[in-house]
């Protein structure tokens, strides 16, 4: 029996040997996996990796060719796409996937994109509306609640965040952006960027960002879609690039190319911007992929003689993947096989893609976002919806409160919700939420009857938001004298603003004015809830409307939100992220300007009355109706003298900036508190101001609170004369307050510096 027990335990320290201490089989590097997979590939199999289509829920660009989703199969298993977008499903997308993997040669899995802007089921308030939070935290955990119920429907790359500084609210595509300032947008980008992917790829609950447009975009002439950009070099790096480096430094994966020329080049071929800045001089290894057929649009542009040759500038440039344009499935095979185009920038392209692959973990579980349980759990979650309320009412912008109207109490007994906002879910959304039910959207007047406890709420539609008919006025009049206060639900729809949606006159739609105009005349109190997706021009309500709120687009708690805030459950902390006009004559309109050689200081009078050879209008002021950084509070903030903890630093040195704030009212409420700089003399001319930093803090009534700004020698560096970035030595102002108009000053000078 002894015998026997030792034999087994012998036998076993020799079993236990082989499989405690054999290591398990390595993978190879994904440098030499994608190596390997580019040297089976075929030229045709190389150029379907480059081939992104859209799939048949809906389109978001003029279609090549119209697809049914079965009719994928056949390009699928010949490996002639790399990608679907928009479209969704776990279960649908693991059809796709299993056709990819089992079916095609190499097995290559594939992409699955979408529009992801601002939230999937979960609609959170459009991007300028998020911007308006200047919360940070919470602009990325709206994104990375987007994440998680994107890719618990399939989605594995979403095309945002859109990065492009906006000056011209004329351009539609403004509410999909972060507004008119860099520093403002960096920041933004960045958190928007990390709340996409996380901290892994790999992990199934991140997505893979696309940062759009590169670049200047935004800065369209005429604020028209799609239009002509021309600027200098000083401009692009200094304004419109900067967001742009924030969110590939913050770890996007990928890049999208631009709609526009710039200085006379096509975005998506121009090899300065794509090659020399992008690749070379930022160092960034991720694949770009078109817009909708940008590519071939080089045509329409002048600049391609045909699509074959399209192809062959923008592969040449770095634009690695064609969106719905075909130009590369169809002629990229022939340019290598000709010599016209090097293989070796082909296969460079390919690499990319696959990188972005194997990132995603889809080489090693294709599956990976094909969870139908976590699909039924995660999406519309309460958790979700509490962070889409958060985000909503933080987004929320008080422009005016004359009288304090706001917020409501108790004594009010008969609120009149009137305007053909206030009983509508379809617009709640806002532009860019192709994957939001409007059936789920809370719309205002179910929030606020949710929220106006033993009041009574009647609504009136007064009118509609297309047509010019002024029939409902005198039901909407009579709402009206039959209340306590008025909340007028006035704005844009969803649907204009957004892409392709630029307008020559920013006012109300329609008739909107001429019915505000009517309740006005009643002589009730009126509070106005203005939905948009841009700055408005409000001169009228301004100068006549006693209380404004800029509600944007909202999401999915809208109703909700505007209600916690109409009635003072919370407070109301946002700040604009862009200047709203007094005329849409001033357009662009943005509060970074450069001073001229006559430049105009002082205000608007009549005609006759000061020197006419100012740069100046005659007709209206030189500034905005409401500044960059404008936002009130139903509390009020005293700012104290600013200090400096000296006069003048080195360039290794740093400037402290200390100022005491204090709420000076009854209510508990957050102040933006913002820091700003003026470079009196650089070699070349510098804004008259700049946003360099901002804090968001929270006060109890009657508290006070020392806030401290560190700057250093980078914090006043830009773009010099001679192309190089770098501070200069010389006079500063730097400035302190809660907007970008109102602010304390006070001088400094950098004596020197080493950058």
């Amino acid at each position: 029996m002894k015998r026997f027990t030792a034999t087994c335990l012998v036998l076993f320290l020799i079993l236990f040997s082989f499989t405690s201490f054999t290591p398990a089989p390595q993978k190879a590097p994904i440098e030499k996996r994608i190596e390997d997979l580019l040297a089976k590939m075929t030229l045709e199999e190389k150029v379907g990796q480059l081939n992104f289509v859209v799939g048949d829920l809906f389109n978001t660009g003029p279609t090549v060719r119209t697809s049914q989703s079965d009719k994928f199969n056949d390009a699928i298993k010949k490996g002639e796409i790399t990608g679907i977008f928009n479209i969704h499903g776990a279960e649908y997308v693991g059809k796709l996937q299993k056709l990819a993997v089992k079916e095609s040669r190499l097995g290559i899995p594939l992409i699955i994109g979408a529009d992801i802007i601002h939230g999937f089921k979960t609609v959170f308030p459009i991007p300028l509306g998020e911007s308006a939070s200047w919360d940070l935290a919470a602009i990325e955990n709206g994104s990375r609640v987007a994440a998680i119920e994107s890719t618990a429907g399939g989605i594995n790359l979403t095309f945002a965040p859109m990065v492009d500084i906006s000056r011209d609210s004329r351009w539609g595509r403004t509410a999909e952006g972060a507004g008119e300032d860099p520093y403002l947008g960096s920041l933004i980008a960045a958190a928007r960027v990390k709340g996409f992917q996380g901290k892994d790829l790999a992990d199934p609950r991140t997505m893979a960002a696309c940062v759009k447009h590169f670049v200047a975009y935004g800065a369209a002439e005429a604020g028209r879609d799609y239009n002509t950009t021309d600027m200098s070099e000083y401009l692009l790096r200094d304004v419109y690039l900067p967001p742009f480096k924030a969110a590939l430094d913050a770890g996007s994966a990928t890049l999208m190319s631009a709609f526009n020329e710039l200085n006379g080049v096509p975005a998506t071929g121009n090899m300065f911007t794509m090659d020399q800045i992008l690749r070379k001089e930022w160092g960034f290894k991720g694949a770009v992929i078109s817009d909708w057929q940008n590519i071939t649009e080089m045509v329409n542009h002048g600049y391609s003689k045909d699509h074959a040759q399209a192809a062959e500038q923008a592969l040449r440039a770095g634009t690695d993947v064609d969106m719905m344009g075909e130009a590369y499935l169809k002629f990229v095979p022939e340019l290598v096989k000709s010599g016209k185009l090097d293989q070796k920038i082909l296969d460079e392209s390919v690499r990319r893609v696959l990188w972005l692959k194997f990132r995603l973990g889809l080489f090693d579980n294709p599956y990976l976002y094909s969870d139908v349980k976590r699909e039924k759990k995660e999406i519309r979650s309460k958790e979700n919806l509490a962070a889409a309320f958060d985000m909503a009412r933080k987004s929320m912008v008080l422009l005016k409160n004359q009288g304090n109207i706001l917020p409501l109490t108790t004594a009010t007994k008969k609120i009149a919700v009137i305007g053909p906002l206030g009983n509508n879910k379809a617009d709640m959304n806002g532009t860019w939420s192709f994957f939001g039910e409007e059936q789920h959207a809370v719309s205002f007047l179910e929030g606020i009857k949710k929220y106006a406890k033993g009041a009574e709420v009647t609504f009136a539609e007064g009118c509609d938001l297309y047509t010019n008919s002024t029939d409902k006025f005198a039901a909407a009049v009579a709402a009206a004298r039959n209340a306590d206060v008025v909340i007028m639900a006035i704005g844009e729809s969803a649907v204009m603003n957004g892409e392709g949606a630029s307008r020559a006159d920013i006012g109300l739609p329609g008739v909107q004015l001429d019915l505000v105009k009517e309740i006005h005349k009643t002589g009730k109190p009126i509070v106005a809830l203005v939905s948009s997706g841009r700055a408005l021009e409000l001169s009228w309500l301004g100068q006549n409307i006693p209380t404004i709120m800029a509600t944007w687009s909202l999401g999915s708690e809208a109703g909700n939100a505007v209600a916690s805030v109409l009635f003072g459950e919370y407070n109301p902390a946002g700040k604009l992220p862009l200047s709203f006009p007094r005329h849409v004559g001033q357009l662009p309109l943005y509060y970074n300007i450069k001073n001229t050689g006559r430049m105009y200081e002082g205000t608007h009078s009549e005609p006759g009355s000061e020197r006419v050879y100012r740069s100046r209008y005659r007709d209206v002021p030189n500034t905005a109706l409401y500044p960059f950084g404008y936002g009130l509070s139903y509390t009020t903030f005293a700012y104290g003298q600013p200090k400096l903890n000296k006069s003048s630093i080195g360039g290794n040195e740093n400037l402290v900036l200390t100022v005491d704030v204090t709420n000076t009212g009854k209510y508990t409420g957050e102040e933006v508190v913002q820091l700003y700089i003026q470079d009196l003399v650089g070699s070349t001319a510098r804004p008259v101001k700049q946003l360099k930093k901002f804090q968001k803090l929270s006060f109890a009534p009657g508290e006070k609170k020392t806030v401290t700004f560190t700057l250093n020698a980078s914090d006043l560096s830009f773009w010099r004369q001679n192309m190089t970035f770098g501070a200069e030595p010389g006079d500063f102002k730097i400035m302190v307050g809660g907007n970008s108009r109102d602010v304390q000053t006070l001088p400094f000078t950098l004596t020197s510096t080493s950058i």
